[in-house]
């Protein structure tokens, strides 16, 4: 086989391990993470965090470098030509049959670890956002943010309760509609 039909293996080092990442990830995986980066994009257009999407290496200690589905850094200083070198401020991961392990676990402990103050894990299948938020050194779930299947019927109370837009912690006025995240999958 030709070089030029290779693929180029992504991988990410944690704990001083590499580990491959999957090379191709599901449509819905992408629509997720590419929906998600749309929003961060369009509200902080003109502010002074930033949005990253899939491709950009974090390098938080020695031992760990993490490829995130989106982020936002807010520190420009730690932006450098080959990647990100410090903590971002919000750290998406969109679950994978062969990550979730991994990014409820070893990553999730990483980024409490290194003090990154939001975490969401995001799942395609249940359509749901789980939002953590670093309080006292722990990143503690604050919130699961689902869409809800068309044969569930809500009573006025539980209407009322349902949260459908997931807040964004770096902003008073910054939430994201779960049917935008959502939006256009297979």
């Amino acid at each position: 086989m030709s070089e030029a039909y290779q693929e180029d293996f992504r991988d990410e080092v944690l704990n001083g391990k590499v580990v491959l990442m999957s090379p191709r990830p599901a449509v819905n995986h992408n629509i997720i993470a590419s929906n998600i980066y749309r929003i961060f994009g369009n509200y902080l257009d003109g502010k002074k965090c930033m949005p990253f999407a899939d491709g950009t290496d974090v390098y938080l200690t020695e031992k760990d470098r993490v490829i995130p589905d989106v982020m936002i850094i807010c520190k420009r200083e730690i932006i450098k030509r080959n990647g990100i070198h410090g903590v971002p401020d919000l750290i998406v991961e969109v679950l994978s049959p062969g990550t979730k392990k991994r990014d409820r676990g070893y990553k999730k402990d990483l980024y409490e670890k290194c003090g990154v103050g939001e975490y969401w894990i995001v799942d395609p299948d249940s359509q749901a956002v789980e939002v953590y938020l670093l309080k006292e050194g722990k990143l503690k779930l604050d919130e699961v943010y689902q869409v809800l299947p068309d044969y569930i019927e809500l009573s006025a109370d539980e209407q009322a309760d349902y949260k459908k837009e997931v807040p964004v912690s770096l902003y008073d006025d910054f939430y994201v509609p779960l049917e935008s995240i959502f939006h256009n999958l297979f």
